[in-house]
């Protein structure tokens, strides 16, 4: 039996590259984790429940639950973005030149 190589890595970019990604595929990933954590953030805040999250952003349970379980494969940037904004908050991009 093959032994698997155990790979730690602790960024978005470092994450990257060890799949195989480019660095814009990890700049991607990054960006989305800091929304779902945002938003994972503000409920646990706010004490609200996923469907009372669903109601105020206008979508269903499941996805607010894939999104708490940071199980965001399926869902947009764009949904992450409207959970955010109807829980009171908005994101702030920042630009600079990459690496």
């Amino acid at each position: 039996m093959k032994k698997s190589k155990v790979t730690i890595t602790r960024t978005a970019a470092e994450l990257a590259k060890a799949l195989g990604l480019t660095p814009a595929d990890g700049a991607e990933i990054a960006l989305r984790s800091d929304l779902n954590s945002k938003v994972v953030e503000v409920v646990q805040r706010k004490g609200l429940t996923h469907a009372q999250v669903a109601r105020l952003a206008r979508t269903s349970r499941t996805r607010v639950t894939a999104i708490m379980n940071r199980n965001t494969r399926d869902i947009s940037t764009d949904l992450l973005l409207r959970v955010l904004y109807s829980l009171g908050y908005t994101a702030k991009l920042k630009f600079q030149k990459a690496a």
